[in-house]
């Protein structure tokens, strides 16, 4: 079973820059892609960013030019650097991993438990 875990979340005023990181942990045979999604309060979640196995990436237009996401490495450890923070930033932000974890098994989803990101003054 793969698990992955999040960090770098907190509190960062208007204008500042966070790093998310997510690290997985358990046997990855394949990724096929691998991103970030984010759910405010009252909102439904909503894609950020992915980058594929390929390293081909892909934002929501809300956070062009001001998010970039990479991968370590390693293909266990996936990051996500956020420049120029707006208060409609606020959320919690999950990762995932598109992964097979054995020969012949099929592509599966992996979540993170998420990290709370908050932007405010």
């Amino acid at each position: 079973q793969l698990q992955l875990v999040e960090s770098g979340g907190g509190l960062v005023q208007p204008g500042g820059s966070l790093r998310l990181s997510c690290a997985a942990s358990g046997i990855i045979f394949s990724i096929n892609a691998m991103g970030w999604y984010r759910q405010a309060p009252g909102k439904q979640r909503e894609a950020v960013a992915a980058i594929t196995s390929g390293g081909s990436t892909n934002y929501a237009d809300s956070v062009k030019g001001r998010f970039t996401i990479s991968r370590g490495t390693a293909k266990s450890t996936l990051y996500l650097q956020m420049n120029s923070l707006e208060p409609e930033d606020t959320a919690v932000y999950y990762c995932y991993f598109d992964a097979t974890t054995a020969p012949g098994m099929g592509v599966m989803r992996y979540w993170g438990q998420g990290t709370q990101v908050t932007v405010s003054s």
